[in-house]
């Protein structure tokens, strides 16, 4: 029995096809296929993108959860003494956002603030005869380990004598320190 030159041609490209297209998809592969973002996430050349408000490899922590809890404070104003005391940070329902207790160990209004990443956002914002405005980085450090400390920089203004109270928000000019807030 005799097959076909026909036939043996027909096998023959249809073997090349089937490995040309082999090859061709595996040097192709889709990248995000076995990836999979939480909380909204979107995978893009094999690395989720993670909406405002998360973190992580596959977005699966929510980024305020590191700043979460009682710190203690130790800072001196440009024209305040030194002083340590406690405050607590605490989420709210905006996914982003937080609120800080004993802000200034003076303000009994919780005080308002926005995480992004490792940077902690304090608005322009005015309460018991202040304004206040800052923003501070959460770091890791030798004490207190992961997610031990805060950098804060903000400054408080007295709405009646206009005095300026800087915490290293603006130390270029007046030489003040950040504020220094532990676990």
């Amino acid at each position: 029995m005799r097959i076909p030159f026909k036939t043996i041609l027909v096998s023959a490209l249809a073997t090349i096809s089937a490995f040309s297209a082999i090859v061709y998809t595996s040097c192709n592969r889709d990248k995000c296929k076995t990836i999979v973002c939480a909380n909204g996430g979107v995978c893009n050349g094999g690395s989720c993108n993670c909406p405002s408000g998360y973190e992580g490899t596959n977005c699966e922590k929510v980024s305020r959860d590191k700043f979460l809890g009682n710190w203690t404070v130790f800072e001196k104003g440009s024209i305040t003494l030194a002083a340590q005391y406690p405050i607590s940070i605490e989420p709210t329902t905006n996914i982003s956002d937080v609120i800080i207790k004993n802000f200034y160990n003076y303000f009994k209004t919780p005080i308002r603030g926005t995480v992004v990443g490792d940077s902690l956002y304090i608005p322009n914002q005015q309460y018991e005869g202040k304004v206040l405005f800052g923003l501070g980085h959460i770091y890791s450090n030798v004490t207190y380990g992961q997610y031990g400390g805060i950098e804060m920089r903000y400054e408080i203004i007295d709405t009646a004598t206009q005095k300026v109270n800087d915490f290293g928000y603006n130390a270029a000019v007046d030489f003040s320190d950040p504020s220094q807030w532990n676990k």
